[in-house]
């Protein structure tokens, strides 16, 4: 049998963070790490609403990156000998930028400011563009106050790139006219 997923420990309005440590749910580490399970959350839809299985394998290695991502914001000092083991390198940030290299091949070069939409999957792709840039903002803030590993900023400022692409190659493949933004 497995653990209840409810512990009661947090019903004085702290939670613990690997390591042990319990801090106040509404403390910045926990908005930042919960805006990466937000996100997480947002790419699993992704992930069910974009059929293209080459699509789909990217997506899972984010959500993947993101978990680790989000255990590294949740450790305290102790917590840290845990999460360290958990790898977000380069390499995830070169593995962002050839996929968003290999759809820029094939869209039209981009001239104007976009409006999000045009289809349901389309939309998504800016939902989850737009979680992407709250976590990179709270991961920042959080960084003014502890070290946070810098790679991660990193990762996350690519993957809103990535979404943003990506949101223009769905549309690319359904056919979908990008909207110009025009201003009076």
């Amino acid at each position: 049998m497995g653990f209840k997923i409810y512990t009661k420990t947090g019903d004085d309005g702290t939670t613990g963070l690997v390591g042990g440590n319990r801090v106040k749910k509404s403390s910045l580490r926990l908005d930042a790490y919960g805006t990466i399970d937000e996100l997480n959350a947002h790419m699993g839809m992704l992930v069910a609403k974009l059929q293209q299985e080459e699509i789909q394998s990217i997506l899972l290695e984010i959500q993947n990156k993101l978990f680790v991502i989000g255990s590294k914001l949740a450790s305290d000092e102790k917590g840290k000998q845990i999460t360290n083991s958990l790898d977000c390198s380069g390499k995830d940030i070169e593995k962002l930028e050839k996929a968003i290299d290999s759809f820029e091949e094939e869209l039209p070069p981009l001239l104007h400011f976009i409006l999000p939409g045009g289809s349901e999957q389309v939309s998504q792709c800016h939902i989850t563009r737009t979680v992407c840039r709250r976590a990179e903002r709270l991961t920042v803030q959080l960084a003014e106050v502890t070290e946070v590993e810098s790679i991660i900023i990193q990762y996350l400022n690519r993957l809103s790139d990535y979404l943003f692409v990506l949101s223009r190659k769905v549309a690319k493949d359904q056919g979908v006219r990008e909207i110009s933004w025009m201003h009076d």
